[in-house]
């Protein structure tokens, strides 16, 4: 069994210091490695990371997160990411790590995503160079997201990303903007390899729980979805789906 703690969303500043800290110091109690959804700060600043890390560094536990909108506001997410990584934070980006717990092979996946829409109600990669380009950063996020999928050997595979794969975590939302929180290309790229679980955040207003096309479980890990420091989930238990098993 590997047990996951997964949220995103916490935009860490100055001013939430020391306000998850009492519950992420729980972890090794409780879960195997912890995963963030993007938004790790509120602007992007590397202040921001540098509390970001104070808060979730050293916790015992591996961190593994991804970047999200939010991280990229000041244009500043390549010092975001030294940042985090001298603290011992690992940042994907359309990479992967594999973490070993106790004899099983945990392969973490992640990007951040972009936008686009799902199907019905989504831009297409035709007509001005503006859309191509919007498209076409959604479908090469999307597909650096499946090449990385397909090329882990692990136990359980785990894709990461900030924005949605799937629309029914957005539900809550309103949807006019559902094609600004996530895209349907991500969703396929999961089901291009033997993912177990599919995590992601950006929804505030969301819903946790939804399916890929291909039935993979997506869970929504917003913290204003949430409502707590984190979720843990089980993977390679005997449940038939994930489970719920602590907070």
């Amino acid at each position: 069994m590997i047990r996951i703690a997964a949220v995103g969303d916490v935009h860490v500043d100055k001013d939430v210091l020391g306000r998850f800290r009492p519950a992420l110091e729980q972890l090794p109690d409780r879960a195997d490695a912890l995963l963030v959804a993007g938004d790790l700060t509120r602007h992007g600043t590397v202040d921001e990371a540098r509390c970001f890390a104070t808060e979730f560094g050293g916790l015992g536990v591996p961190v593994v997160v991804v970047l999200g909108n939010h991280d990229h506001q000041s244009d500043q997410q390549a010092q975001v990411t030294e940042v985090l990584t001298e603290s011992g934070i690992t940042v994907l980006e359309g990479d992967a790590t594999v973490l070993e717990i106790r004899g099983q092979r945990l392969g973490i996946v992640g990007v951040k995503g972009f936008g686009g829409g799902f199907a019905g109600a989504c831009a297409s990669n035709f007509g001005e160079r503006e859309m191509k380009d919007f498209v076409g950063t959604t479908e090469a996020i999307a597909d650096r997201l499946a090449a990385a999928l397909q090329s882990v050997r692990a136990d359980a595979l785990v894709a990461l990303t900030h924005y949605a794969p799937v629309p029914e975590t957005l539900v809550g939302e309103p949807l006019e903007i559902y094609a600004f929180l996530g895209c349907y290309q991500l969703g396929r790229a999961i089901d291009s390899a033997p993912t177990s679980l599919a995590l992601h955040g950006h929804a505030h207003h969301g819903s946790e729980r939804g399916r890929t096309p291909g039935g993979v479980p997506v869970r929504n890990v917003a913290h204003p979805v949430i409502k707590q420091a984190y979720n843990v989930y089980q993977l390679l238990s005997d449940q038939v789906d994930l489970e719920l098993v602590a907070s």
